[in-house]
């Protein structure tokens, strides 16, 4: 009974073993749209879209109206209160007393001028305990406020200047972001298939080896092959079997790293496909053309305008924070009665209005307000400087990569014309070698050749997949189909 418990218990370990040792077929387009939808960074970009898209719906709020409701429910206090009598003295009286208080008030900024008004109504019941007991209640139907600072700083206008910008240069960013994901993705992909190819050729190089070994070993039994050649042979097997191991492992290494970035299970075994590139009529760009698209869609591009306003708006600042000048005003009628009703008639309503001029002018402040307007125009003057150098190092960038593009369809073609000479070779050297008309110096340097070239070919195969993606994160186009890169910014945000 052991035994047949046993057996089932190995037959379902080897089971969910076979299942959990799923081999999946992976092509590159698989790799890149998988990192663009599930990878860490694709759901970093999201989320920092997502919070400058909710920054900038913060920010039109700014200009639209705000409602409010203060209120109190209740108040309540008892107190002895000091009280000055006719004659001069002071004594003490009770104090007992609660109240209920709301108010509803819309604000509204001015942009323009950078001014709040306000139209506010609120109503207040208060009653006096104790001996005399009383109630009183007090309304404000309307009130009308306006508060203007005067020279002062225009924050909301500054907002409407800069938000905008910031918002433009988070979109654009997330584009951009997505073909960085996808650069990503191409060079794991490809590190992993340049270990499989390294792979393949160790475990086709040892099965090779191990043949012509046998065949050494008969050639040196009848005299042909020398002693010397014959344990060069033997090293080159006992070297091909090191290199099958280190193979092997850095296959696994490497496979473990594409399986992270896009969030594939550990137990799954990926198996890359060496791919075609989109199209053989590959077109020959121009760097001007680049050049103009990068600077039109980049950005790069709003970011420089973000930080120039931002340094523009921190020397206005700074200029209108060495003076303050506030106006502030408010017109509405108020009714104070000791019965509710009577407290809203109109007929029991006053006048109630303010007018307000406050004045701050420093008048010696040694040099402060001044010292901070040249401390944020220095600011600016470096922003300025820094933004110069970024634009010839983006200048030089978008034409290097477009140099190298143009250059890298050749590349591939010698490449891929290298490596089927090198099998060629190869091939010949092994008949030639059982034949006994090469040594196992020239048999090696051929093989050596035939792996050299093949990793050549796959590293200039991976060389056209970046620049390309390069170019495509930089001007956000998409050349080889002539079509501008998009997002679907609402699904993002639902």
């Amino acid at each position: 009974m052991k035994r047949f418990l046993s057996a089932i218990f190995l037959i379902i370990l080897l089971a969910s073993y076979a299942k959990a040792q799923d081999t999946i077929r992976i092509s590159l387009n698989d790799a890149i749209e998988t990192g663009i939808s599930r990878s860490v960074d694709a759901v970093v970009a999201r989320n920092e879209y997502i919070s400058a898209y909710w920054e900038y719906r913060t920010y039109k709020t700014e200009l639209l109206p705000e409602v409010i409701l203060n209120t109190t429910l209740p108040h309540y206090s008892k107190s002895y209160n000091s009280f000055q009598n006719a004659d001069g003295s002071y004594t003490y009286v009770s104090n007992n007393y609660n109240r209920i208080d709301a108010a509803l008030s819309i604000n509204q900024n001015i942009p323009l001028t950078g001014g709040k008004i306000a139209i506010e109504s609120s109503l207040e019941r208060l009653r006096q305990n104790g001996a005399n007991s009383s109630t009183h209640y007090k309304s404000i139907p309307a009130k009308i406020s306006f508060e203007q600072p005067i020279f002062g700083f225009n924050r909301v206008k500054w907002l409407q200047r800069i938000e905008p910008v910031k918002y433009s240069e988070a979109q654009l960013k997330l584009i951009s972001q997505r073909e960085e994901i996808a650069l990503t993705a191409i060079e794991h992909y490809f590190n992993l298939l340049l270990r499989r190819i390294n792979l393949d050729m160790a475990e086709q190089n040892r099965k090779n080896t191990e043949k012509l070994y046998t065949v050494a070993e008969a050639r040196h039994k009848i005299g042909q092959l020398s002693k010397v050649d014959l344990l060069q042979m033997r090293a080159s097997l006992l070297k091909a079997e090191s290199a099958l191991t280190d193979a092997r492992a850095s296959f696994n290494s490497h496979m473990f790293q594409l399986r992270s970035f896009l969030g594939i299970a550990e137990e799954v075994v990926l198996e890359p496909i060496i791919p075609d590139f989109l199209t053989e009529d590959i077109p020959q760009l121009s760097y001007p053309a680049v050049l103009s698209m990068a600077l039109e869609n980049n950005s790069f591009t709003q970011n420089i305008r973000k930080r120039m306003l931002e340094s523009s708006r921190d020397i206005s600042q700074a200029k209108a924070d060495r003076w303050d000048i506030q106006l502030f005003a408010s017109f509405g009628m108020s009714g104070q009665e000791d019965n509710f009703r009577d407290a809203l008639h109109r007929n029991n309503w006053r006048g109630d209005q303010v007018i307000n001029v406050g004045i701050r002018i420093p008048i010696l402040d040694w040099g402060k307000g001044k010292g901070k307007v040249r401390v944020a125009e220095a600011n600016r003057e470096i922003v300025q400087s820094q933004i110069e150098k970024e634009q010839i190092d983006f200048n030089q960038d978008i034409f290097l990569r477009v140099q190298y593009f143009n250059n890298q369809p050749t590349q591939l073609r010698l490449a891929r014309e290298t490596d089927q000479i090198a099998q060629e070779r190869y091939a010949t050297s092994v008949e030639a070698f059982i034949l006994g008309k090469i040594d196992i110096l020239n048999l090696n340097d051929s093989q050596t050749a035939k792996d050299e070239a093949r990793r050549d070919y796959i590293n200039q195969m991976f060389l056209l997949w970046s620049y390309y993606y390069q170019i495509r994160s930089l001007t956000l186009h998409d050349f080889l189909h002539d079509r501008k890169l998009s997002v679907e910014y609402e699904q993002l945000i639902r």
